[in-house]
């Protein structure tokens, strides 16, 4: 029998947002929305025992009431009525916990789904159909029920699924033609090219058969960019060419990741990197006993789609990537950033297929707020980016930091153990996700339901217990997470050099019918593959069943040097693991036309109060504390400087600083660097100034840079266009040339490509985006800093080489100016800056520090007086001691390695003294009343604001989403 139980508020809750949203798409609202939670349960029990269900699981009896009803419709429903559930065979991560409490209520049912129930006054059916999948479901994962298909269910199978008829596919590929091979990699979402496809045909035909449709999955899968990263590991015929067009340099690149990130790293040769570019996340020392990890991932094609369920997702498989480092790290902190298009855009305006940037904002923003918050790991930094380029493909960064024993920091991987698989249960969830996201999107690519995962945050908290209690007693030899490709790429990879025999009718699947091709290459959350020797089995059981964690082995460790799957005794795969991992290497060509810089000047004011205020408006200055309050960066108890600070509370950190050891002095610092505007003039100075940006960040908080690490995340539009291509050179060139001056080794990177989408042929590609995550070791947390002003009449140092550098700048963009002089690190004084700062600041001599980046100086000032309510008093004739720039230009430019210094002044002489030599300006001073006033050369008073006045402009942005 199929039971209903409505969850009715006793107050009806106002939904003036949703009638708002609804007016934007030109509906006139004429009443009030009535909204429900609705439970659907196949059971064979009675309604006492459903009234226990609701009573006792559901209802908070001071807030609510519930009504029961026979089936999923008691009546047909009223014309502005609408209920809306999962797709069959999407996780519906509610529903299985109310299984869960149904089970310790003692009792027995058989399907569980979760609905929401609509009724909308004064709007027809026609009207809510329209606006209901853009405002209220995402037809990839959700559906309105329909009365007269579901009326007369008396099961909930098609939820479940029917069960699987085993039939061995095979793929004719041995007597394709080009056409049709070309065709089977489209119509398969194999993401193959002509040249692999013929590859695979070479090989099959070796063997002197068709490949089954397991094995062109399986090579597809590890041959996809994301897996692969065949562009970076590939052959690039690279030219420069000046504006003439005459070639000025000519060379080809063999694997430029090589050539650029990681011989960063192999030159800088720092004894401090344990494990970089081998595992999951690159691992660093920390103390004496304990080593740190760290990786950032992108999630943006699923996130584009289903914004909640693409960013949920995203920090859940990061946080498993660094639970699969080595034998296990503890997960302690994690970070997000975030690029999206801004959100002033009609309805009428969105390509078809692209969801609103408000709902993207939102789902984004809630996926990783209640993924990290229910997991228990605080989200410590970040930022926010706005670009209308964006609007097609939001970019989702998600990183994790964790902490293990030092002898836990390495896998061994031996013959003859078993092959485990834990967590949560396979589905058909982000089939093809891999190859899929190794394209660009379409209006055809956005409907691929199957490429969309959903996460489970409470499945994954009690999955990362289990697997630390096991790692703690030493039960597994390696271990690694299912993430892109499931445990198609997780087995195969972690059993490359040796092989592996999977018996895919043991995995444990979420409901019938999934085939032994969709077991395999099902990227299903919450799951983990590890090896074992079979005497830790019962251990291992006992561990996993006291945490309510699902294993099965489905495998063993070979030395055949071989993949071989079966399915019910019958065998559906046998590759060469050298095959497999014999990736084809791509042959691309990259130009690069070098473009003229022109100063550009823009008409002088006499006063500029009012672009300071606008410049604070701007969302890409804007705080996005509103984000931050949504996160739990308490839990743990490690924090130490914190995300949102200052005495107003709307102050945010340079860095974060987190203690993944509380028995310990030492701490972790965590700072970003991402410009992509600058790519718009050069994407080598916009990977120079992401670096010095992160760089910058950490050192405000007390960092040295001979303990500080980064990570690359590239995130570009497709590279088999020659420009865009040449733009990714240009950036990693640069990602060699500063990681090796400042002497901070790569540790981990990730790239995202083919972040484009077509529709009617016309291609939105994003800006070449470049996010640097840095992470450094900080020995006291005591000696820690913080950004906002402390006390009045202490000193102000501007420290750092003021230039016109305002191309692609926040001010030129307000002003809708192109060109300019894009800012550029100095590399006569960047180090040294950076080393005199973090020594004066361990030291002692400084009070507080900020680095000067979007909005020059005067966004600077602003924020540092936001912070901690006290203004100041500034001189620019102490910044440009030329006297040759213009206010404007010394005001908001844009210079990378400068820092605005607070400075007692009975260590004034000390603190000069230790930055002798170096461009440094003593500007002016704290000032205790609550004003920023700007005098210029001439003693002009340029800007003369109250905190006041800039406060409410720099909180302006983002009051629909506070």
């Amino acid at each position: 029998m199929i039971w209903r139980i409505d969850i009715i508020p006793k107050e009806e809750e106002s939904f003036s947002e949703l009638a708002s949203q609804i007016k934007d798409l030109g509906i006139e609202t004429k009443g009030d929305v009535l909204f429900r939670k609705s439970y659907i349960i196949e059971a064979d029990l009675d309604q006492k025992d459903i009234h226990t269900i609701a009573s006792f699981a559901l209802v908070d009896p001071v807030f609510e009431n519930y009504t029961i009803s026979k089936g999923i419709f008691e009546k047909e429903p009223q014309p502005n009525e609408i209920i809306i559930t999962y797709n069959p065979g999407v996780c519906d991560t509610v529903a299985l916990s109310l299984e869960k409490a149904i089970k310790d209520l003692s009792l027995s049912v058989k399907n569980v789904r979760t609905a929401r129930f609509y009724k909308f006054s004064g709007l027809d059916l026609s009207q809510i159909k329209y606006l209901a999948p853009k405002l209220l479901y995402n037809p990839l994962i959700e559906h309105i029920l329909e009365y007269q298909k579901v009326k007369d269910l008396a099961t909930l199978d098609e939820f479940s699924g029917k069960d699987y008829q085993f039939k061995l596919k095979k793929i004719p590929i041995l007597d394709a033609n080009e056409q049709r091979l070309n065709q089977i990699s489209k119509d398969g979402c194999l993401s193959l090219n002509l040249e692999e496809m013929k590859i695979a045909k070479d090989y099959f035909k070796g063997l002197g058969r068709d490949p089954t449709d397991c094995e062109l999955e399986t090579i597809a899968t590890l041959w996809s960019e994301h897996c692969a990263h065949k562009t970076f590991r590939g052959l690039i015929e690279y030219e420069e060419r000046d504006q003439e067009s005459k070639v000025v340099k000519k060379e080809t690149i063999n694997n430029i990741l090589k050539n650029t990130v990681m011989k960063a790293t192999e030159q800088i040769n720092s004894s401090d990197c344990v494990s970089v570019f081998s595992d999951n996340s690159g691992v660093v020392k920390f103390d004496e006993d304990f080593n740190i990890c760290f990786k950032v991932e992108t999630h943006n094609h699923p996130s584009s789609l289903e914004p909640y369920g693409g960013s949920s997702t995203g920090i859940g498989g990061v946080i498993r990537d660094v639970l699969g480092t080595g034998r296990s790290a503890k997960p302690f902190a994690s970070i997000d950033v975030f690029c999206f298009s801004p959100w002033d855009i009609s309805y009428k305006e969105l390509p078809e297929g692209i969801l609103h940037p408000k709902r993207v904002i939102k789902g984004v923003v809630g996926g990783v707020r209640d993924y990290g918050n229910r997991m228990g790991i605080p989200t410590i930094a970040g930022a926010v980016l706005f670009d209308k380029r964006f609007l097609g493909n939001p970019l989702v960064y998600c990183g994790t930091l964790g902490v293990m024993p030092k002898e836990r920091s390495f896998k061994k991987v031996v013959s003859g153990d078993v092959i485990v698989l834990c967590g949560a249960k396979t589905g058909r969830d982000g089939i093809h996700g891999a190859t899929f996201s190794s394209q660009e999107l379409d209006e055809q690519t956005v409907y691929l339901t199957s490429a969309v995962q959903i996460g489970n945050a409470i499945e994954e908290k009690k999955l990362t217990e289990a697997i630390l209690r096991a790692a703690d007693n030493d039960l597994f030899s390696a271990i690694t997470d299912c993430g892109a490709g499931g445990i198609s790429s997780a087995i195969t990879e972690l059993a490359s050099e040796h092989g592996a025999e999977v018996y895919l009718d043991k995995v444990p699947l979420k409901y019938r019918g999934l085939s032994y091709t969709e077991i395999w290459i099902s990227e299903s959350q919450e799951r983990m593959v590890f090896f074992t020797k079979e005497d830790n089995l019962d251990k291992l059981r006992e561990i996993f069943d006291e945490e309510d964690v699902e294993m099965a082995v489905v495998g063993k460790v070979t030395d055949t040097n071989k993949l071989i799957l079966h399915y019910e005794n019958n065998k559906v795969t046998e590759l060469d693991m050298d095959f497999i991992f014999n990736i084809p290497r791509l042959k691309k060509k990259a130009v690069w036309i070098s473009k003229k810089e022109e100063d550009v000047k823009v008409k002088v004011k006499n006063n500029y109060n009012e672009d300071l205020k606008s410049l604070l408006s701007s969302p890409n200055i804007s705080p996005k504390d509103w984000i931050v309050r949504e996160y739990d960066h308490e839990v743990q108890a490690g924090s130490v400087v914190k995300s949102v600070l200052g005495i107003q509370k709307v102050g945010l950190s340079d860095a974060a600083v987190s203690r993944p050891n509380l028995k310990s002095k030492k701490c972790a610092a965590v700072g970003v660097g991402i410009n992509p505007f600058y790519s718009d003039i050069d994407p080598y100075w916009m990977a120079a100034c992401s670096i010095d940006e992160a760089l910058r960040n950490v050192v405000c908080v007390g960092a040295r840079l001979d303990k500080t690490y980064i990570l690359d995340n590239f995130s570009w539009g497709s590279p088999e266009d020659e420009k865009i291509l040449a733009d990714l050179v240009r950036a990693s060139y640069a990602c060699y040339d500063f990681a090796t001056y400042f002497g901070t080794p790569f540790i981990s990177g990730k790239d995202s490509l083919y972040n484009e989408y077509v529709v009617k042929d016309k291609r939105i590609a994003i800006p070449g985006t470049l996010l640097i995550s840095a992470v450094s070791v900080i020995d006291n947390w005591q000696n820690t800093l913080t950004s906002y002003f402390k006390k009045g009449e202490n000193l102000i140092y501007l420290v750092g080489l003021t230039k016109p550098e305002l191309g692609a700048s926040e001010y030129f963009r307000k002003l809708g100016v192109s060109g300019g002089l894009v800012p550029k690190v100095d590399r006569a004084t960047a180090r040294k800056i950076f080393d005199c700062v973090s020594s004066a600041i361990n030291n002692g001599l400084v009070v507080s520090c900020h680095d000067l980046s979007e909005g020059g100086l005067a966004v600077g000032l602003a924020e540092m007086s936001i912070g901690s309510g006290l203004g100041a008093n500034v001189f620019l004739s102490e910044v440009d001691k030329s006297g040759k720039m213009l206010d404007h230009e010394v005001l908001f430019s844009e210079s990378p390695t400068r820092f605005l210094v607070e400075v007692e002044k009975d260590k004034k002489d000390i603190f000069e003294k230790g930055l002798n030599g170096l461009p440094l300006g003593l500007i002016g001073c704290v000032a205790k009343d609550k004003k920023i006033i700007v005098h210029n050369k001439t003693n002009q008073e340029v800007i003369n604001l109250s905190l006041e006045e800039f406060e409410s402009s720099y909180i302006s942005s983002f009051k629909e989403f506070r």
